[in-house]
């Protein structure tokens, strides 16, 4: 890993400090001041926004692969945090490039001055090839990023503070990324030269437990004809099934799925239990693992990106798909009766399951992100299915 080029002569106004001691000096964009996370690389080329406003990367500092980032700007469309009152889970972000004027008809802000909006710190100027190679050998490693327009920094105080941090394993940080309290959602996917539509005749009511929910998942299953009443992710069992679903749908989120689990997993159970169709994605995928019987671990370098090669068992299909989770469901865990229907290409590790004989899958990756292709779009429509013939089933019993 290098410095920046040293044909600059703007000032190094930032750092990124491990826990091996390591300092790398940058140019400091964004907010000011200091955060610590856990260092990943995302190989998307486009939908920085959308990956930087993504509730699942709390506590994470994003070191991006492809060199320009913020060419296109940003708007109010892309933001993916459906908990309006929250900031961006993400610690801080990590860039080859300086960031350009913006050049894109959506643009509405220049992303340095959207990245201190939302109180993100960023560095750039680094040879991030160099940074993901060394997280694809080491692994994800704890670090501080810091930017202070004067260049002062406590070195080693930002040395202890990044070898102090516990990590992710072990962590709840849904807290910080659900929602407060409940709330209706109809709003459907973006047209071009239309924007978002609304659904105005859901045929399903489906409650979706915030675990740290994306609006874009939200607006999937507006377009599948859902009415969606978001909840909070301490909800309990008996009060989602109070509300009369026809299913349940357990949102992605940041952390350690066995440490949210102690309070999620017991009523996901419940929700297993009641019949209910049950669809999860991301860490709702890995805390239905654990609920059926699974466990989950903590991956090498995790999967972040929007080029991932997933194969589905179900249709024996191939889909591009985008990733971001640093756990996965660990396959040998999983008990009889529950069924991987999903597989990285990649590695191997899971990335789905179902249980037999009831009307409960899930998947780690997003079907919702789009990125370029929409492969895994069907999956809304499969749950969608499940709730249609369970109503179906309904009302043949009562005729």
């Amino acid at each position: 890993m290098t410095a920046p080029e040293p044909w600059t002569d703007v000032p190094l106004t930032a750092r990124l400090v491990f826990d091996d001691g390591t300092v790398i000096a940058g140019r400091g964009l964004g907010a000011t001041g200091s955060a610590v996370g856990e260092v990943c690389f995302n190989t998307a080329i486009t939908g920085y926004q959308e990956i930087l406003t993504d509730p699942s990367y709390a506590g994470q500092i994003i070191t991006f692969t492809f060199p320009h980032i913020g060419n296109v700007g940003a708007n109010s469309e892309d933001t993916e945090t459906s908990n309006l009152a929250s900031r961006s889970g993400v610690r801080g972000c990590v860039l080859r490039a300086d960031i350009t004027e913006p050049s894109n008809y959506r643009s509405a802000e220049n992303l340095d001055a959207w990245l201190k909006t939302r109180g993100i710190i960023a560095i750039s100027g680094i040879d991030t090839r160099a940074l993901t190679a060394r997280i694809r050998e080491k692994g994800m490693p704890n670090a501080v990023i810091a930017h202070d327009p004067s260049g002062n920094f406590d070195i080693d105080k930002l040395k202890a503070e990044a070898k102090a941090w516990s990590g992710l394993l072990g962590l709840d940080l849904v807290p910080d990324v659900t929602s407060g309290q409940s709330y209706s959602w109809d709003e459907q996917r973006w047209v071009w030269n239309q924007g978002f539509t609304r659904n105005e005749n859901p045929e399903f009511h489906v409650v979706a437990i915030d675990y740290g929910l994306k609006r874009n998942i939200l607006r999937c299953l507006a377009s599948a004809g859902c009415k969606v009443t978001v909840v909070p992710a301490t909800e309990k069992a008996e009060d989602v099934l109070a509300r009369n679903p026809d299913g349940v749908f357990l949102s992605n989120g940041p952390g350690d799925p066995a440490a949210t689990g102690e309070y999620a997993v017991p009523e996901i159970k419940k929700l297993v239990e009641s019949g209910k169709p049950v669809f999860g994605i991301c860490l709702g995928h890995q805390m239905l693992g654990l609920a059926l019987g699974g466990k989950t671990r903590k991956m090498h370098q995790g999967h972040h990106g929007a080029n991932h090669p997933v194969k589905d068992f179900t249709t024996n299909k191939v889909e591009i798909v985008s990733m971001n989770h640093g756990f996965a469901v660990d396959r040998d865990s999983l008990p009889k009766g529950v069924v991987e229907t999903h597989v990285s290409l990649f590695d191997g590790s899971n990335c789905g399951l179902a249980l037999e004989g009831k009307p409960v899958f899930s998947v780690q990756h997003h079907p919702e992100a789009s990125p370029g292709p929409q492969d895994s779009h069907y999956l809304f429509t499969r749950f969608v299915n499940l709730m249609r013939e369970q109503k179906g089933q309904a009302a043949r019993r009562e005729r």
